[in-house]
């Protein structure tokens, strides 16, 4: 018997058992289209994050207020209020930081904004007129703040898509007043649409002077402190230059002798990502783990049904070998069984993953990304299950004797 004999042989086995087979093939169909959608998920999750990270701003580095400890009690990342606007001019130094081209710092509170009988809650930013070069923004109506209004503490304002649709609706914003806490400033700008990031809806904010912040608006107990500072490396080779100029200067300014001790964290784009695609691929392998749970149920079932078909053809079998089937072409074809149910549950899970796949990024927000490679190993691994859930069932049947077939009349 050859291969093409042995090949159909097989076919007509499983066409005869319609029912069967098909409900065998249904463990590897459901467990192959899991990982197919497990796996893209992950990947435009992936995708998704490292855009967002991408548009924070090119060679981008983040200085917040580090851990801290009083009268004992430690408090976590961000909770003090350990960075000043002196530490961000002292940054602004070229000669003791000369790889940083820009300083940007940072204020910010929510707060409740009120324009033509509306309110909405929503951060306001105080920052200085680097902050569109540095998280690489546009205005899409007016301007923004210059450097004149920073000096001036000039009530201006520059807003958020979001925020310019809650409190103006589709009318042009500039020109337009809103209230935060009783002092109006006038809207000079609407920011071009940005999305949200990991953190925040970039596009529900509202951008004023950071003096007008810092004397107005968001003062408080230490009206000098600062939430973050944003710097910018004169370019993409000199990022690691412009990390230790901040560090090492940082750590002057606040008196820190033990660099593990500091009250402040510089983190990179690059640190970012690689902390993002850590955790992506974490939660990726993990569904597709538990994904993978239904391929062994699959092979198991592989397995019984071949196991089934070898006690239901034990007539077959005997009367094969008693014509002079050898042990070897009894075992490749049940083999050819067993690896047909699994490759046709492959090719199955392939489709259904696809258009499952195609459904969650036209009807949902998340984009499903289709792999070749992931489909590709998803035929091997499927015929792969087949092959090894059937090799017992195989064998059993290659080892029976040819006086099984009288014994079963």
């Amino acid at each position: 018997m050859n291969f093409r004999e042995t090949l159909r042989s097989a076919l007509e086995s499983i066409v005869s058992h319609r029912s069967r087979s098909v409900l065998t093939v249904l463990g590897i169909l459901i467990g192959i289209a899991a990982v197919i959608v497990t796996v893209g998920l992950g990947q435009g999750s992936q995708q998704k994050v490292n855009a967002t990270i991408s548009s924070l701003g090119s060679n981008l580095l983040i200085v917040t207020p580090g851990s801290t400890s009083s009268g004992g009690v430690s408090r976590g990342l961000g909770s003090s209020s350990t960075l000043t606007i002196q530490d961000a001019n002292a940054l602004a130094n070229h000669i003791d930081a000369p790889d940083i081209s820009s300083v940007v710092p940072i204020v910010q509170a929510g707060s409740v904004l009120q324009a033509n009988g509306n309110s909405w809650t929503a951060p306001v930013v105080g920052t200085t007129t680097g902050y569109l070069s540095a998280r690489d923004r546009q205005i899409a109506v007016g301007s923004f703040f210059t450097q004149q209004d920073v000096t001036t503490d000039a009530d201006v304002i520059d807003i958020g898509t979001v925020v310019a649709a809650q409190l103006f609706g589709t009318a042009n914003p500039v020109g337009q007043t809103i209230t935060i806490q009783n002092t109006p400033f006038q809207v000079i700008g609407e920011l071009a649409s940005a999305g949200s990031s990991a953190t925040a809806n970039e596009d529900d904010q509202v951008f004023i002077p950071i003096s007008t912040a810092m004397t107005q608006v968001l003062g408080g107990s230490n009206p000098s402190s600062v939430s973050q500072i944003l710097l910018q490396a004169k370019n993409s080779s000199s990022i690691n230059a412009a990390y230790q100029e901040a560090n090492n200067l940082l750590l002057q300014t606040h008196g820190i002798t033990n660099p593990t001790a500091a009250d402040f964290t510089i983190t990179t784009e690059t640190q970012l990502l690689t902390t993002a695609t850590s955790v992506s691929k974490t939660l990726t392998f993990l569904l597709a783990g538990i994904a993978a749970v239904s391929l062994i149920v699959g092979g198991i079932g592989v397995m019984n049904i071949m196991l089934v078909s070898v006690a239901e053809r034990v007539k077959e079998i005997g009367l094969r070998k008693a014509l002079g089937a050898t042990p070897s072409l009894i075992r490749d074809q049940f083999l050819t069984e067993a690896l047909l149910l699994g490759l046709s549950g492959g090719v199955l899970g392939i489709a259904l993953g696809v258009t499952i796949s195609l459904l969650v990024t036209h009807l949902s927000s998340n984009t499903v990304i289709l792999s070749a490679p992931v489909m590709i190993a998803s035929v091997v691994i499927s015929g792969s299950i087949g092959l090894i859930f059937g090799v017992y069932p195989a064998s059993r049947a290659a080892a029976l004797a040819p006086i099984e077939a009288l014994r079963s009349e």
